[in-house]
Protein backbone atom coordinates (compact mmCIF):
# COMPACT_ATOMS: atom_id res chain seq x y z
CA UNK A 1 0.00 0.00 0.00
CA UNK A 2 0.87 3.61 -0.26
CA UNK A 3 2.96 5.20 2.10
CA UNK A 4 3.95 1.56 4.00
CA UNK A 5 2.05 -1.23 5.24
CA UNK A 6 -0.53 -0.40 7.12
CA UNK A 7 -0.50 -0.85 11.26
CA UNK A 8 -1.31 -3.72 12.30
CA UNK A 9 -4.18 -2.36 14.35
CA UNK A 10 -6.01 -2.30 10.98
CA UNK A 11 -7.69 -5.33 10.02
CA UNK A 12 -8.50 -5.09 5.99
CA UNK A 13 -11.79 -7.00 4.27
CA UNK A 14 -11.73 -6.77 0.09
CA UNK A 15 -14.46 -7.36 -1.85
CA UNK A 16 -13.15 -7.65 -5.25
CA UNK A 17 -14.70 -5.43 -7.78
CA UNK A 18 -17.66 -7.28 -10.13
CA UNK A 19 -19.92 -6.44 -12.97
CA UNK A 20 -18.70 -2.59 -13.61
CA UNK A 21 -19.63 -2.05 -10.54
CA UNK A 22 -17.36 0.35 -7.52
CA UNK A 23 -16.66 -2.53 -4.89
CA UNK A 24 -16.42 -1.36 -1.64
CA UNK A 25 -13.16 -1.87 0.85
CA UNK A 26 -14.18 -2.12 4.76
CA UNK A 27 -11.39 -0.84 7.30
CA UNK A 28 -12.28 -1.88 10.66
CA UNK A 29 -9.66 -0.43 12.89
CA UNK A 30 -9.50 -2.86 15.86
CA UNK A 31 -8.55 -1.55 19.39
CA UNK A 32 -5.92 -3.67 21.27
CA UNK A 33 -7.14 -4.35 24.68
CA UNK A 34 -5.12 -1.61 26.26
CA UNK A 35 -7.51 1.00 24.55
CA UNK A 36 -9.69 3.01 26.93
CA UNK A 37 -13.63 3.54 26.55
CA UNK A 38 -14.00 6.58 23.80
CA UNK A 39 -17.00 7.39 25.44
CA UNK A 40 -19.48 9.49 22.68
CA UNK A 41 -17.14 9.05 19.82
CA UNK A 42 -18.14 7.40 16.77
CA UNK A 43 -16.20 4.17 17.84
CA UNK A 44 -16.01 2.06 20.46
CA UNK A 45 -12.94 0.03 20.16
CA UNK A 46 -13.92 -1.08 16.44
CA UNK A 47 -14.90 1.44 13.35
CA UNK A 48 -15.69 0.63 10.33
CA UNK A 49 -15.45 2.45 7.00
CA UNK A 50 -16.60 2.15 3.65
CA UNK A 51 -14.86 3.25 0.30
CA UNK A 52 -15.94 3.16 -3.08
CA UNK A 53 -13.15 2.84 -5.13
CA UNK A 54 -12.31 3.15 -8.83
CA UNK A 55 -13.01 -0.15 -11.27
CA UNK A 56 -9.41 -0.49 -12.29
CA UNK A 57 -7.49 -3.02 -9.65
CA UNK A 58 -5.19 -0.47 -8.37
CA UNK A 59 -4.05 -0.88 -4.60
CA UNK A 60 -6.13 1.57 -2.41
CA UNK A 61 -4.76 4.73 -0.73
CA UNK A 62 -3.60 4.61 2.95
CA UNK A 63 -6.48 5.96 5.18
CA UNK A 64 -4.25 6.68 8.41
CA UNK A 65 -1.28 8.28 8.21
CA UNK A 66 1.79 6.11 9.04
CA UNK A 67 2.35 8.30 12.05
CA UNK A 68 0.21 6.44 14.60
CA UNK A 69 1.26 2.61 14.45
CA UNK A 70 -0.25 -0.02 16.30
CA UNK A 71 1.08 0.71 19.12
CA UNK A 72 -0.53 4.04 19.53
CA UNK A 73 -4.35 2.87 20.03
CA UNK A 74 -5.65 5.67 21.89
CA UNK A 75 -4.07 8.18 19.29
CA UNK A 76 -5.34 6.00 16.85
CA UNK A 77 -9.42 6.42 18.29
CA UNK A 78 -8.87 10.06 18.40
CA UNK A 79 -7.75 10.35 14.50
CA UNK A 80 -10.64 8.85 13.56
CA UNK A 81 -12.99 10.06 15.75
CA UNK A 82 -11.70 13.72 14.63
CA UNK A 83 -12.26 13.14 11.38
CA UNK A 84 -15.84 11.43 11.69
CA UNK A 85 -16.82 14.69 13.58
CA UNK A 86 -15.26 17.27 10.91
CA UNK A 87 -16.82 14.87 8.11
CA UNK A 88 -20.11 15.46 9.93
CA UNK A 89 -19.75 18.67 10.54
CA UNK A 90 -19.30 19.74 6.88
CA UNK A 91 -22.12 17.75 5.82
CA UNK A 92 -24.45 19.63 8.58
CA UNK A 93 -23.44 23.02 7.28
CA UNK A 94 -23.73 22.27 3.64
CA UNK A 95 -27.16 24.25 2.14
CA UNK A 96 -27.85 21.27 0.03
CA UNK A 97 -27.92 17.84 1.09
CA UNK A 98 -23.67 16.24 0.42
CA UNK A 99 -22.94 13.01 -0.27
CA UNK A 100 -19.11 12.90 -0.13
CA UNK A 101 -17.42 12.59 -3.41
CA UNK A 102 -15.29 9.54 -4.22
CA UNK A 103 -11.82 11.88 -4.36
CA UNK A 104 -12.59 13.31 -0.86
CA UNK A 105 -13.07 9.73 0.64
CA UNK A 106 -9.43 8.57 -1.25
CA UNK A 107 -7.99 11.83 0.42
CA UNK A 108 -8.06 10.21 3.85
CA UNK A 109 -11.95 10.93 5.27
CA UNK A 110 -14.05 8.64 6.77
CA UNK A 111 -17.50 8.23 6.55
CA UNK A 112 -19.52 8.93 9.64
CA UNK A 113 -21.66 6.63 11.83
CA UNK A 114 -23.72 6.80 14.26
CA UNK A 115 -22.11 4.71 17.39
CA UNK A 116 -23.50 1.17 18.14
CA UNK A 117 -25.09 1.47 22.00
CA UNK A 118 -24.29 -1.56 24.14
CA UNK A 119 -26.90 -3.08 26.19
CA UNK A 120 -25.83 -2.83 29.81
CA UNK A 121 -24.88 -5.57 31.62
CA UNK A 122 -27.22 -5.83 35.02
CA UNK A 123 -25.88 -7.06 38.37
CA UNK A 124 -28.17 -9.65 40.43
CA UNK A 125 -30.00 -8.33 43.17
CA UNK A 126 -29.48 -9.33 46.87
CA UNK A 127 -32.25 -8.15 49.84
CA UNK A 128 -30.89 -8.51 53.67
CA UNK A 129 -31.55 -6.47 56.59
CA UNK A 130 -30.26 -7.67 59.95
CA UNK A 131 -33.51 -6.14 61.83
CA UNK A 132 -35.60 -9.26 60.54
CA UNK A 133 -33.59 -11.15 63.02
CA UNK A 134 -35.24 -9.38 65.98
CA UNK A 135 -38.44 -11.99 65.76
CA UNK A 136 -37.46 -14.69 67.88
CA UNK A 137 -39.02 -16.98 70.51
CA UNK A 138 -39.76 -15.57 74.13
CA UNK A 139 -39.74 -18.88 75.92
CA UNK A 140 -38.09 -21.75 74.05
CA UNK A 141 -38.80 -25.19 75.47
CA UNK A 142 -35.97 -25.83 77.85
CA UNK A 143 -35.80 -29.38 76.62
CA UNK A 144 -35.04 -28.70 73.14
CA UNK A 145 -31.54 -29.92 72.17
CA UNK A 146 -31.32 -28.64 68.74
CA UNK A 147 -32.30 -24.87 66.97
CA UNK A 148 -36.23 -23.94 66.19
CA UNK A 149 -37.01 -24.63 62.39
CA UNK A 150 -37.85 -20.74 62.55
CA UNK A 151 -34.04 -19.46 64.05
CA UNK A 152 -33.28 -16.17 63.42
CA UNK A 153 -30.11 -17.18 62.35
CA UNK A 154 -31.06 -19.08 59.43
CA UNK A 155 -30.49 -15.39 56.92
CA UNK A 156 -27.45 -14.52 58.34
CA UNK A 157 -25.43 -17.78 57.80
CA UNK A 158 -26.72 -17.13 54.23
CA UNK A 159 -25.63 -13.62 54.24
CA UNK A 160 -22.54 -14.53 55.89
CA UNK A 161 -22.11 -17.56 53.17
CA UNK A 162 -22.36 -14.93 50.38
CA UNK A 163 -19.84 -12.75 51.75
CA UNK A 164 -17.25 -15.23 52.36
CA UNK A 165 -17.40 -16.37 48.53
CA UNK A 166 -16.75 -13.38 47.27
CA UNK A 167 -20.31 -12.16 46.16
CA UNK A 168 -20.95 -9.34 47.70
CA UNK A 169 -18.69 -7.24 49.92
CA UNK A 170 -19.13 -6.78 53.58
CA UNK A 171 -16.23 -5.36 55.50
CA UNK A 172 -16.46 -7.21 58.44
CA UNK A 173 -15.32 -10.09 55.74
CA UNK A 174 -11.69 -9.89 54.88
CA UNK A 175 -12.44 -11.89 51.44
CA UNK A 176 -12.08 -10.46 47.89
CA UNK A 177 -15.02 -10.02 45.69
CA UNK A 178 -15.76 -11.11 42.04
CA UNK A 179 -15.57 -8.39 39.41
CA UNK A 180 -19.08 -8.25 39.49
CA UNK A 181 -21.12 -8.44 42.80
CA UNK A 182 -24.03 -8.86 44.42
CA UNK A 183 -25.86 -5.35 44.31
CA UNK A 184 -27.75 -4.50 47.60
CA UNK A 185 -31.61 -3.87 47.46
CA UNK A 186 -32.91 -1.95 50.92
CA UNK A 187 -35.96 -3.22 52.60
CA UNK A 188 -38.48 -1.29 53.64
CA UNK A 189 -42.09 -1.90 55.93
CA UNK A 190 -44.64 -2.71 53.56
CA UNK A 191 -48.06 -0.75 53.51
CA UNK A 192 -51.31 -1.62 54.97
CA UNK A 193 -52.89 -1.25 51.65
CA UNK A 194 -50.13 -3.26 50.53
CA UNK A 195 -50.72 -6.55 53.02
CA UNK A 196 -54.41 -6.36 52.39
CA UNK A 197 -54.23 -6.96 48.82
CA UNK A 198 -53.98 -10.69 50.47
CA UNK A 199 -54.72 -10.39 53.77
CA UNK A 200 -57.81 -9.25 56.01
CA UNK A 201 -57.78 -5.66 57.49
CA UNK A 202 -58.54 -7.98 60.64
CA UNK A 203 -55.76 -10.00 60.10
CA UNK A 204 -53.32 -7.36 59.54
CA UNK A 205 -54.91 -5.54 62.76
CA UNK A 206 -54.09 -8.80 64.66
CA UNK A 207 -50.59 -9.27 63.74
CA UNK A 208 -50.08 -5.23 64.65
CA UNK A 209 -51.41 -6.02 68.20
CA UNK A 210 -48.48 -8.36 68.78
CA UNK A 211 -45.91 -4.92 69.07
CA UNK A 212 -47.89 -3.39 72.30
CA UNK A 213 -48.41 -6.75 74.10
CA UNK A 214 -46.96 -7.57 77.14
CA UNK A 215 -44.37 -11.10 77.20
CA UNK A 216 -47.09 -12.84 79.14
CA UNK A 217 -49.66 -12.28 76.43
CA UNK A 218 -47.50 -12.90 73.80
CA UNK A 219 -46.54 -16.40 75.21
CA UNK A 220 -49.66 -17.20 75.68
CA UNK A 221 -50.79 -16.50 72.61
CA UNK A 222 -49.11 -18.44 70.56
CA UNK A 223 -50.24 -21.77 72.19
CA UNK A 224 -53.58 -21.12 70.43
CA UNK A 225 -51.49 -20.51 66.86
CA UNK A 226 -50.91 -23.53 64.68
CA UNK A 227 -46.85 -23.31 64.76
CA UNK A 228 -46.49 -20.02 65.15
CA UNK A 229 -45.23 -17.83 67.74
CA UNK A 230 -44.76 -13.88 68.93
CA UNK A 231 -42.72 -11.17 70.44
CA UNK A 232 -42.75 -7.51 70.53
CA UNK A 233 -40.42 -7.28 67.42
CA UNK A 234 -42.28 -9.83 65.20
CA UNK A 235 -45.05 -7.06 63.70
CA UNK A 236 -41.86 -4.91 62.22
CA UNK A 237 -40.00 -8.28 61.23
CA UNK A 238 -43.06 -9.21 59.23
CA UNK A 239 -43.63 -5.74 57.98
CA UNK A 240 -39.39 -5.73 56.46
CA UNK A 241 -40.08 -9.18 55.54
CA UNK A 242 -43.22 -8.45 52.73
CA UNK A 243 -41.75 -5.28 52.13
CA UNK A 244 -37.99 -6.84 51.35
CA UNK A 245 -39.98 -9.12 48.81
CA UNK A 246 -41.84 -6.32 47.22
CA UNK A 247 -38.54 -4.26 46.60
CA UNK A 248 -36.71 -7.30 45.62
CA UNK A 249 -39.50 -8.23 42.89
CA UNK A 250 -39.59 -4.29 41.87
CA UNK A 251 -35.97 -4.11 41.20
CA UNK A 252 -36.39 -7.41 38.48
CA UNK A 253 -39.83 -5.91 37.08
CA UNK A 254 -38.17 -2.74 36.63
CA UNK A 255 -35.42 -3.55 34.76
CA UNK A 256 -32.60 -2.72 37.94
CA UNK A 257 -31.30 -5.57 38.05
CA UNK A 258 -31.12 -8.90 36.05
CA UNK A 259 -32.64 -11.01 39.09
CA UNK A 260 -32.33 -11.39 42.44
CA UNK A 261 -32.38 -13.64 45.57
CA UNK A 262 -34.35 -12.00 48.83
CA UNK A 263 -32.67 -13.31 52.53
CA UNK A 264 -35.83 -12.56 54.53
CA UNK A 265 -37.66 -13.82 57.32
CA UNK A 266 -39.92 -14.38 58.82
CA UNK A 267 -41.45 -16.83 56.08
CA UNK A 268 -44.89 -16.64 54.24
CA UNK A 269 -46.66 -19.23 52.23
CA UNK A 270 -48.05 -20.72 54.72
CA UNK A 271 -50.44 -17.25 55.68
CA UNK A 272 -53.73 -17.69 54.90
CA UNK A 273 -55.78 -14.18 54.19
CA UNK A 274 -57.16 -14.53 57.94
CA UNK A 275 -54.63 -16.32 60.16
CA UNK A 276 -50.91 -17.10 60.70
CA UNK A 277 -49.51 -20.82 60.32
CA UNK A 278 -46.93 -22.22 60.13
CA UNK A 279 -43.74 -19.76 61.45
CA UNK A 280 -45.55 -17.24 58.16
CA UNK A 281 -47.43 -13.87 59.59
CA UNK A 282 -47.75 -12.63 55.98
CA UNK A 283 -47.63 -14.08 52.57
CA UNK A 284 -44.14 -12.35 51.38
CA UNK A 285 -44.65 -13.80 47.65
CA UNK A 286 -48.41 -13.17 47.22
CA UNK A 287 -48.13 -9.48 48.36
CA UNK A 288 -44.77 -8.75 46.29
CA UNK A 289 -46.50 -10.63 43.44
CA UNK A 290 -49.55 -8.55 43.50
CA UNK A 291 -48.23 -5.04 44.17
CA UNK A 292 -46.09 -5.75 41.36
CA UNK A 293 -48.94 -6.83 38.64
CA UNK A 294 -50.64 -3.78 40.15
CA UNK A 295 -47.44 -1.35 39.82
CA UNK A 296 -46.63 -2.63 36.25
CA UNK A 297 -49.54 -3.76 34.24
CA UNK A 298 -47.65 -4.31 31.49
CA UNK A 299 -44.74 -4.83 31.69
CA UNK A 300 -45.31 -7.85 34.64
CA UNK A 301 -49.15 -8.91 33.91
CA UNK A 302 -48.06 -13.08 34.48
CA UNK A 303 -46.17 -14.66 37.20
CA UNK A 304 -45.39 -17.92 37.53
CA UNK A 305 -44.45 -18.73 41.18
CA UNK A 306 -42.58 -21.86 41.43
CA UNK A 307 -42.53 -23.48 45.32
CA UNK A 308 -40.00 -26.24 46.21
CA UNK A 309 -40.16 -25.93 49.97
CA UNK A 310 -40.90 -28.88 51.09
CA UNK A 311 -44.28 -28.21 52.44
CA UNK A 312 -47.20 -26.86 50.45
CA UNK A 313 -47.88 -23.27 50.10
CA UNK A 314 -51.35 -23.15 51.11
CA UNK A 315 -51.67 -19.48 51.60
CA UNK A 316 -50.21 -18.72 47.95
CA UNK A 317 -52.40 -21.41 46.61
CA UNK A 318 -55.73 -19.63 48.16
CA UNK A 319 -54.34 -16.16 47.36
CA UNK A 320 -54.58 -16.83 43.49
CA UNK A 321 -57.31 -19.85 43.45
CA UNK A 322 -59.05 -18.23 41.18
CA UNK A 323 -56.78 -15.83 39.54
CA UNK A 324 -55.83 -16.60 35.52
CA UNK A 325 -52.55 -15.17 35.78
CA UNK A 326 -50.57 -16.65 38.06
CA UNK A 327 -49.95 -20.29 37.67
CA UNK A 328 -48.76 -21.61 40.81
CA UNK A 329 -47.01 -24.74 40.69
CA UNK A 330 -45.75 -26.69 44.12
CA UNK A 331 -43.08 -29.80 44.67
CA UNK A 332 -44.01 -31.19 48.54
CA UNK A 333 -44.16 -33.63 50.47
CA UNK A 334 -48.16 -34.65 51.13
CA UNK A 335 -48.10 -38.10 52.36
CA UNK A 336 -51.75 -38.42 51.44
CA UNK A 337 -52.39 -35.26 53.61
CA UNK A 338 -50.70 -36.34 56.57
CA UNK A 339 -47.54 -34.16 56.26
CA UNK A 340 -48.01 -30.76 57.36
CA UNK A 341 -50.15 -28.79 56.25
CA UNK A 342 -52.63 -31.38 57.27
CA UNK A 343 -55.39 -32.35 54.99
CA UNK A 344 -56.09 -32.87 51.15
CA UNK A 345 -55.44 -28.86 49.96
CA UNK A 346 -52.04 -29.80 48.84
CA UNK A 347 -53.17 -33.15 46.55
CA UNK A 348 -53.45 -33.22 42.48
CA UNK A 349 -56.91 -33.11 42.43
CA UNK A 350 -56.77 -29.06 43.30
CA UNK A 351 -56.33 -27.66 40.24
CA UNK A 352 -57.86 -24.08 40.69
CA UNK A 353 -61.55 -22.67 40.27
CA UNK A 354 -63.15 -20.46 38.32
CA UNK A 355 -60.99 -18.21 35.85
CA UNK A 356 -58.08 -19.88 37.40
CA UNK A 357 -58.93 -23.42 36.91
CA UNK A 358 -56.04 -25.21 35.75
CA UNK A 359 -53.70 -22.28 36.91
CA UNK A 360 -52.97 -24.73 40.24
CA UNK A 361 -50.62 -27.62 39.80
CA UNK A 362 -49.57 -29.55 43.02
CA UNK A 363 -47.03 -32.70 42.63
CA UNK A 364 -47.38 -34.58 45.92
CA UNK A 365 -44.90 -36.69 47.07
CA UNK A 366 -46.64 -40.47 48.74
CA UNK A 367 -43.63 -40.32 51.06
CA UNK A 368 -40.24 -38.45 52.35
CA UNK A 369 -36.79 -39.27 50.47
CA UNK A 370 -37.25 -37.77 47.26
CA UNK A 371 -33.87 -36.56 45.83
CA UNK A 372 -32.50 -34.90 42.81
CA UNK A 373 -33.71 -37.27 40.25
CA UNK A 374 -37.42 -37.05 41.24
CA UNK A 375 -37.25 -33.28 41.71
CA UNK A 376 -35.82 -32.95 38.21
CA UNK A 377 -38.00 -35.88 36.30
CA UNK A 378 -41.17 -33.28 37.77
CA UNK A 379 -39.35 -30.10 36.06
CA UNK A 380 -38.70 -31.86 32.83
CA UNK A 381 -42.39 -33.78 32.98
CA UNK A 382 -44.56 -30.75 34.04
CA UNK A 383 -42.72 -27.74 35.81
CA UNK A 384 -40.98 -26.70 32.54
CA UNK A 385 -43.67 -27.77 29.54
CA UNK A 386 -46.65 -25.96 31.30
CA UNK A 387 -44.42 -23.19 32.34
CA UNK A 388 -43.30 -22.07 28.62
CA UNK A 389 -46.86 -22.56 27.61
CA UNK A 390 -48.07 -19.89 30.53
CA UNK A 391 -45.18 -17.98 29.12
CA UNK A 392 -44.43 -15.97 32.23
CA UNK A 393 -43.51 -12.20 32.70
CA UNK A 394 -42.26 -13.09 35.96
CA UNK A 395 -40.97 -15.56 37.91
CA UNK A 396 -40.86 -16.00 41.61
CA UNK A 397 -39.14 -19.13 43.37
CA UNK A 398 -40.78 -19.41 47.02
CA UNK A 399 -37.67 -21.10 47.73
CA UNK A 400 -37.73 -22.73 51.32
CA UNK A 401 -34.45 -25.30 51.48
CA UNK A 402 -35.90 -27.83 53.40
CA UNK A 403 -36.32 -30.19 51.33
CA UNK A 404 -32.48 -30.18 51.27
CA UNK A 405 -29.83 -32.89 52.26
CA UNK A 406 -29.39 -32.73 56.16
CA UNK A 407 -32.98 -31.57 57.15
CA UNK A 408 -34.36 -33.72 59.25
CA UNK A 409 -37.70 -32.11 59.24
CA UNK A 410 -38.42 -32.24 55.77
CA UNK A 411 -36.72 -36.20 55.03
CA UNK A 412 -35.58 -35.53 51.56
CA UNK A 413 -32.39 -35.44 49.65
CA UNK A 414 -32.24 -32.73 47.33
CA UNK A 415 -28.67 -31.50 46.57
CA UNK A 416 -27.65 -27.85 46.40
CA UNK A 417 -26.74 -28.38 42.72
CA UNK A 418 -29.96 -29.63 42.12
CA UNK A 419 -31.23 -26.52 43.62
CA UNK A 420 -28.87 -24.82 41.25
CA UNK A 421 -30.36 -26.63 38.00
CA UNK A 422 -34.38 -25.97 39.65
CA UNK A 423 -33.11 -22.39 38.80
CA UNK A 424 -31.06 -22.69 36.12
CA UNK A 425 -34.38 -23.69 33.97
CA UNK A 426 -36.86 -21.30 35.57
CA UNK A 427 -34.40 -18.51 33.99
CA UNK A 428 -34.87 -19.51 30.45
CA UNK A 429 -38.42 -17.72 31.77
CA UNK A 430 -39.27 -14.31 31.65
CA UNK A 431 -36.55 -13.33 29.95
CA UNK A 432 -34.63 -14.20 32.69
CA UNK A 433 -36.27 -12.23 35.25
CA UNK A 434 -36.10 -14.66 38.51
CA UNK A 435 -36.59 -13.50 42.42
CA UNK A 436 -35.81 -15.85 44.69
CA UNK A 437 -37.95 -15.11 47.89
CA UNK A 438 -36.59 -17.44 51.40
CA UNK A 439 -39.54 -19.53 52.90
CA UNK A 440 -38.31 -22.31 55.59
CA UNK A 441 -35.18 -24.78 56.42
CA UNK A 442 -33.06 -25.83 58.99
CA UNK A 443 -29.89 -23.48 59.55
CA UNK A 444 -27.82 -26.44 58.49
CA UNK A 445 -28.79 -27.11 55.15
CA UNK A 446 -29.98 -23.66 54.10
CA UNK A 447 -26.72 -21.86 53.29
CA UNK A 448 -25.11 -24.16 50.36
CA UNK A 449 -28.06 -24.27 48.99
CA UNK A 450 -28.73 -20.36 48.80
CA UNK A 451 -24.85 -19.93 47.94
CA UNK A 452 -25.28 -22.67 44.90
CA UNK A 453 -28.81 -21.35 43.46
CA UNK A 454 -27.24 -17.09 43.85
CA UNK A 455 -24.05 -18.32 42.21
CA UNK A 456 -26.35 -19.56 38.89
CA UNK A 457 -28.26 -16.61 39.07
CA UNK A 458 -24.75 -15.06 38.98
CA UNK A 459 -24.03 -16.77 35.32
CA UNK A 460 -22.40 -19.38 36.62
CA UNK A 461 -23.27 -23.13 35.32
CA UNK A 462 -24.72 -25.65 37.57
CA UNK A 463 -22.43 -28.73 38.13
CA UNK A 464 -23.36 -32.06 37.37
CA UNK A 465 -26.13 -33.88 38.62
CA UNK A 466 -24.85 -37.38 39.55
CA UNK A 467 -28.46 -39.07 40.20
CA UNK A 468 -30.51 -39.25 37.20
CA UNK A 469 -32.70 -41.82 37.78
CA UNK A 470 -36.30 -41.06 39.45
CA UNK A 471 -37.38 -43.30 42.32
CA UNK A 472 -40.84 -45.82 41.37
CA UNK A 473 -42.61 -43.58 43.75
CA UNK A 474 -41.89 -40.20 42.53
CA UNK A 475 -42.26 -41.16 38.50
CA UNK A 476 -45.84 -42.69 39.83
CA UNK A 477 -46.44 -39.14 41.45
CA UNK A 478 -45.22 -37.24 38.58
CA UNK A 479 -47.11 -39.06 35.89
CA UNK A 480 -50.56 -39.32 37.98
CA UNK A 481 -50.31 -35.06 38.15
CA UNK A 482 -49.66 -34.92 34.29
CA UNK A 483 -51.98 -36.78 32.96
CA UNK A 484 -54.98 -34.62 35.56
CA UNK A 485 -57.29 -33.27 33.37
CA UNK A 486 -57.49 -29.66 32.58
CA UNK A 487 -55.34 -26.59 30.97
CA UNK A 488 -52.05 -27.91 32.55
CA UNK A 489 -52.98 -31.83 30.68
CA UNK A 490 -53.21 -29.36 27.20
CA UNK A 491 -49.88 -27.70 27.84
CA UNK A 492 -48.28 -30.95 28.22
CA UNK A 493 -49.90 -32.30 25.43
CA UNK A 494 -48.89 -28.85 23.33
CA UNK A 495 -45.22 -29.57 24.44
CA UNK A 496 -45.01 -33.27 23.88
CA UNK A 497 -46.56 -32.20 20.02
CA UNK A 498 -43.85 -30.00 19.42
CA UNK A 499 -41.11 -32.39 20.96
CA UNK A 500 -42.04 -35.19 18.66
CA UNK A 501 -42.66 -33.19 15.54
CA UNK A 502 -38.89 -31.52 16.01
CA UNK A 503 -37.31 -34.85 17.07
CA UNK A 504 -38.86 -37.45 15.00
CA UNK A 505 -40.41 -35.07 11.63
CA UNK A 506 -43.81 -36.37 12.72
CA UNK A 507 -47.18 -34.62 11.19
CA UNK A 508 -50.74 -34.05 12.34
CA UNK A 509 -53.22 -36.08 10.51
CA UNK A 510 -56.86 -34.47 10.68
CA UNK A 511 -59.48 -36.50 12.38
CA UNK A 512 -62.85 -36.65 10.99
CA UNK A 513 -65.30 -36.98 13.41
CA UNK A 514 -68.84 -34.91 14.30
CA UNK A 515 -67.84 -35.36 18.26
CA UNK A 516 -64.43 -35.30 19.29
CA UNK A 517 -62.61 -34.21 22.70
CA UNK A 518 -60.99 -30.64 22.49
CA UNK A 519 -57.95 -32.25 24.16
CA UNK A 520 -57.31 -34.64 21.30
CA UNK A 521 -57.88 -32.33 18.67
CA UNK A 522 -54.46 -31.38 16.59
CA UNK A 523 -52.60 -34.17 18.83
CA UNK A 524 -52.43 -37.24 16.23
CA UNK A 525 -49.36 -37.19 14.96
CA UNK A 526 -47.96 -39.92 12.44
CA UNK A 527 -44.07 -40.55 10.79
Amino acid sequence: MVGGPAPEALKLEAARPTGGQASYLNYAAVASSQEPELNGSAIDGLATHKHPVSQHNERPRQLVPDTLQASEPYQLGQYVRKQNLDMKNRMESSAAPVSPSEDELLEGEVAWTMPIARPKLLPTGLCYDIRMRYHSELDPPKQRLDFHPEDPRRIYHIYRELCQAGLYKDPQFDVPTIDRPLERIQARNATAPEICLVHTADHYNFVASTADMDNESLIHLERMYDSIYFNPLTFSSALLSAGGAIETCKAVVSGRVKNAIAVIRPPGHHAECNRPMGFCLFDNVSIAAKVCQADYPEACRKVLILDWDVHHGNGIQQAFEQDSNVLYISIHVHEDGNFYPPGPYGDHMHCGAAAGLGKNINIPWHTKGMGDADYLYAFQQVVMPVAYAFNPDLVIIAAGFDAAVGDQLGGCFVTPTCYAHMAHMLMSLAKGKVVVCLEASLPSSISKSALAVTRTLLGEPPDRIEETRPTKSGAATVDMTSTKEGTMHDALRAYQKQHLCAEFDMVELSVFRERISKSFAHQVLAT
